[in-house]
């Protein structure tokens, strides 16, 4: 624990000194008989005075002299000098050591002011030092306080009751100093449950102090009760002890306000060990028949403050833990439910629409806002994905639900008509667009109407995700980046118009074969953009090469061979299309190793380029052609299973198979005749419905495939990217793979 830079002045350090040598002669003098006779009046009176006087203007001086907490250490220096003064007229004006008792005297009502200035200097300490004090650790300070005063009156007063005799006052009077004691006792151990029961040396020191006092004047009522008191008896230097003690902890440096919080064993045990001490008094108290009515009034009091703690503590509980799910439940930015939340909603929608109702989800990717967050900072982005959220929560309210799914991504869940829900879908596209000077903020999505049976959200969750990502493709706003795929694209079908088609149909097979194998988004739009763009090197082949009529020789196969890397250079020439550019370098590299242009092989291949390798080539077997039919289907998967582990990666095989058999993907379904159909899955935002045969090989179509033996090649996308073969295969040009699949199909 930290203490304040203060140090104690030496002077302050010799005072206090003298006053603990003080204490001790009296402890010596009471306890071993020291300088009993002649001089007992110089250790009972005038030792005992110089200590409880020069501990009094100790602790004033405290006060006068440091600024930190001095009202509390002038109110108790007031108490304490007032006490001294009491000891001083009783010294002076009262004779005999049993006078005390016949009647009230000046004396008793300065021993009595002590007690008011210790209660208001205990609570001005408390709040000085301890900061944001929650109600438990004062319900424990005061649970303590009760149970300590319980046993205390349970076991003090009634001896003193039963010895106390004369007038109305005297008996008054002796029992200001027990109650006074049960209370100061009250405050003592609450201050200490204030600090969380970690008080340390300040707070010590001060309830040794109190501690010392309250034994002081209860040994002292019952020797006088029993008539059996004497100067320097036993309780006589406890009294100058606790003043030491009190001038000691006014000059002990203080630890720095601090925030307390019991959190472990402690939190329960004061609770538990008071009541047990207050139970163990109505016990005691029944067992002897000698229970006063302080004692059963504190012990109640003790009770009643266990079972507010408890009622205080439930409640804190419950809160805590609603609190709690609402954290888990909600994103700490925007303030809309997570994931978790959705998940949960989803759930109980999926049971609801068995019931009748209608449910949409619809889930928003924001375009543009990586850029914005770049540019003008984190918080600027955080502010910008606060103020959408709070337009999209405003549009959808009256229908359903918004929620963030982290990033940039967000959605709604909705209930109502379909016509009803489709107004409410485009205002909460709206909401989510801002434009400002340098940006312009946007977002793509996808619907998903939640059809009777559907007990799995993730299902949900997965085709709208892939309506999303289809959506996002489709709208994707200009920039500088997609305008350059753009030329490049428009570049490459004005040389090769017959592939457009081709180029669709690959593209939308690579994305649900990428999401298939765990790619990321980022990865996915690579990947996307790879398989549009990884014959675009083939720009650099002369025609005298792509368009002869008859066998490539070798140098011109080298020459065809080299247009991976062309298109890596074209693509690199734009720093956001390096990614691509790499895809694009590999795509036509071999599982075995036997590729180009750089012999990869296995996962030494990127990911994405194996990805594009399948799909090429299957899109290629299964084209019709001017100069060759297309195969079907079955048999082109059966090629590609066949030269699985060789060509190409047995896994994306795998996946590619596993896309094309399920019946709700929105990849590219072929049909019975090889073309390709795309169904709409949702009824509202039909896919393209590419039907039409696409010529899948040279520009020109004049490179046909010969065969002697009736097996089936599969030509390139662009060009003569083929190896011949002089025996049973037919060179594949399908995808520039350089494939020869078995003549056995």
């Amino acid at each position: 624990m930290q203490t304040t830079t203060r140090t104690r002045p030496r002077s302050v350090t010799v005072i206090l000194a003298l006053l603990v040598g003080g204490v001790g002669v009296l402890m010596l003098h009471t306890l071993l008989g020291l300088g009993r006779f002649p001089s007992e009046g110089l250790f009972d009176y005038t030792i005992y005075g110089l200590v409880m006087g020069g501990a009094s203007l100790t602790v004033l001086a405290r006060g006068a002299v440091v600024r930190p907490q001095r009202a509390a250490w002038l109110t108790l220096g007031a108490g304490l000098f007032c006490w001294g003064l009491g000891d001083l007229y009783y010294t002076l004006f009262v004779e005999g050591p049993g006078a005390a008792g016949g009647g009230v005297t000046p004396a008793d009502l300065l021993y009595v002011v002590f007690y008011p200035c210790c209660y208001v200097a205990l609570v001005l300490l408390v709040s000085a030092h301890l900061q944001e004090l929650r109600i438990g650790m004062w319900l424990d300070g005061l649970i303590g306080g009760l149970a300590a005063a319980a046993v205390g009156a349970a076991v003090i007063l009634p001896p003193i009751l039963g010895g106390a005799h004369g007038d109305a006052a005297s008996m008054a009077m002796a029992l200001v100093y027990p109650i006074g004691d049960l209370l100061l006792l009250v405050f003592t151990v609450g201050a200490l449950g204030m600090t969380g029961w970690r008080p340390g040396r300040v707070w010590l020191l001060i309830a040794a102090a109190m501690l010392a006092s309250a034994v002081a004047d209860s040994g002292y009522l019952d020797l006088i009760a029993t008539n059996s008191y004497r100067v320097g008896d036993w309780v006589q230097p406890l009294w100058p002890l606790s003043a030491t003690l009190l001038a000691i902890a006014a000059w002990t440096p203080w630890p720095r306000p601090t925030r307390r919080r019991v959190e472990d064993w402690r939190l329960v045990s004061v609770p538990s060990l008071s009541l047990l001490a207050a139970l163990g008094v109505l016990i005691y108290g029944n067992l002897r028949g000698q229970l006063t009515p302080v004692a059963l009034i504190l012990a109640i009091a003790t009770v009643l403050a266990v079972c507010v703690h408890l009622m205080m503590t439930v409640r804190e509980n419950i809160a805590m833990l609603v609190r709690s799910r609402r954290l888990a439940l909600t994103d700490p930015l925007t303030g809309l439910g997570n994931r978790r939340q959705l998940m949960e909603d989803l759930h109980v929608a999926c049971r609801r629409v068995s019931a009748g109702e209608s449910w949409e989800l619809v889930l928003y990717d924001l375009n543009g806002f990586k850029r914005y967050n770049d540019t003008f900072g984190h918080p600027a982005g955080d502010a910008l994905l606060t103020r959408l959220s709070d337009k999209l929560r405003a549009v959808v309210a009256p229908h359903g639900t918004a929620y963030r799914m982290g990033g940039d991504e967000f959605c709604v869940l909705l209930c109502g008509h379909p016509e009803q829900i489709e107004p409410v879908v485009e205002a909460s596209v709206s909401a989510l667009r801002e434009r400002g000077p340098g940006f312009s903020i946007g977002a793509a999505h996808g619907v998903v109407s939640i059809a009777p049976g559907i007990q799995d959200p993730s299902t949900v969750m997965q085709l709208a995700d892939q309506r999303l990502y289809r959506r996002k493709d489709e709208t994707r706003e200009a920039s500088a980046v997609h305008q350059l795929r753009d030329v490049l694209l428009q570049a490459f079908q004005e040389r090769y118009p017959d592939l457009q088609e081709h180029q669709r149909g690959v593209g939308a097979l690579v994305l649900e074969v990428g999401r298939r194998l765990g790619m990321t988004a980022e990865e996915l739009d690579v990947l996307a953009r790879a398989a549009e763009l990884h014959d675009v090197g083939k720009i650099a082949i002369p025609d005298a090469i792509l368009n002869k009529p008859g066998p490539l020789d070798n140098e011109e196969w080298r020459f065809m061979h080299r247009h991976t890397i062309l298109g890596e250079r074209i693509l690199a020439a734009a720093a956001a299309l390096r990614p691509v550019a790499r895809l694009v370098r590999s795509s036509h590299e071999r599982f075995d190793g036997n590729g180009y242009p750089d012999g990869l092989y296995g996962d030494g291949i990127p990911l994405g380029a194996r990805i594009i390798f399948v799909c090429d080539a299957f899109d290629a077997m299964i084209s019709e052609r001017a100069y060759s039919g297309a195969i079907p289907p079955a048999k082109a998967l059966a090629e590609l299973r066949a030269c699985a582990g060789t060509q190409f990666d047995p896994a994306v095989v795998e996946a590619f198979i596993a896309t094309l058999e399920e019946p709700t993907a929105s990849a590219p379904v072929v049909d019975e005749n090889g073309r390709h159909a795309v169904e709409s899955t949702n009824g509202r935002h039909p896919a393209r419905n590419t039907n039409e045969p696409h010529p899948f090989g040279e520009a020109n179509g004049r490179h046909p495939v010969g065969s002697t033996n009736g097996g089936y090649s599969a030509e390139g996308t662009s060009g003569r990217d083929s190896v011949g073969s002089t025996n049973e295969g037919h060179p594949v040009e399908g995808a520039d793979t350089n494939i020869i699949f078995p003549s056995s199909v």
